[in-house]
């Protein structure tokens, strides 16, 4: 009877050591900017093809970025590519969006802007009934009109072939014609001092336009967005009114939550609505 438990004890004290080390590798990425593969083998004492696979691992949750013979810190000007940001932290994003989609009620108008995660509420929300969805995603729009009945408006303005984005000055003119119950957005990067930051500045004048008419607003956003640092500011957590993550966030923004009033829920693996 002993041995399962044994296994499992030390199974979770090795995983405690892997993001130990991981976490310790993107602070010295931080610190340096750039580190090689050798070197950081050697300061922590692990085979070189442990180290790339630390690396691969975080730079798939957008933590740092994978170059040719190191890490280096994650890109202020490009997000990852779209296809990779779908199936990345899948699993976290799926609970995010259970969550904040439980939070939501039936009968009511909803935002809806663009990202993956919020593409994650929106799945969860086929269950409810009687929703209005204004929306710049097409991914949004269209796996919505496949599964429901809701009413759906898209945002005009030009298509963002990569992702399915829609944004411009028709855009925004679109979405500020409306006053919506919820809005459900998504960010890119989670600054220390609470700004809220994305990479496009025609994708943020849409997301600032969504926060400025709507009555209450959801933050969705996993923990790899605590760690990164977009270039252009959205907006800040004082504008949130509940943010929704995998895992509890840096102390600092914690600290920053609690002070805004700005309610936290956590969707980790144990508390499921």
């Amino acid at each position: 009877m002993s041995r399962p438990l044994e296994r499992r004890s030390e199974e979770r004290l090795e995983a405690t050591g892997v993001e130990g080390r991981r976490s310790a590798i993107v602070t010295a990425v931080r610190q340096r900017g750039f580190v090689t593969i050798e070197a950081l083998a050697a300061q922590f004492g692990v085979t070189v093809q442990t180290i790339r696979r630390d690396l691969n691992e975080l730079s798939a949750e957008g933590r740092l970025e994978r170059y040719r013979g190191g890490g280096g810190l994650p890109s202020s000007v490009e997000n990852i590519d779209y296809a990779d940001r779908r199936v990345t932290l899948l699993p976290e994003k799926t609970r995010i969006g259970r969550l904040a989609a439980s939070r939501i009620p039936s009968h009511c108008s909803v935002f809806i802007n663009i990202g993956t995660t919020p593409e994650a509420v929106a799945r969860e929300l086929t269950r409810h009934d009687d929703l209005s969805i204004i929306t710049n995603n097409l991914n949004v729009a269209l796996s919505l009109a496949e599964a429901t009945e809701f009413r759906i408006v898209v945002a005009g303005g030009t298509v963002r072939n990569r992702d399915g984005a829609v944004l411009g000055q028709l855009t925004c003119d679109t979405l500020s014609q409306f006053r919506v119950d919820v809005a459900v957005i998504g960010t890119s990067g989670i600054d220390a001092d609470g700004a809220l930051l994305d990479y496009d500045y025609e994708e943020v004048r849409a997301t600032q336009t969504i926060l400025a008419h709507a009555r209450k607003t959801f933050l969705v956003a996993d923990h790899s967005k605590f760690t990164r640092r977009p270039m252009v500011q959205v907006g800040r957590l004082d504008q949130i009114d509940t943010f929704f993550t995998d895992r509890p966030p840096p102390p600092e923004i914690a600290l920053l939550l609690d002070r805004m009033g700005v309610t936290l829920a956590v969707a980790d693996e144990v508390s499921e609505p």
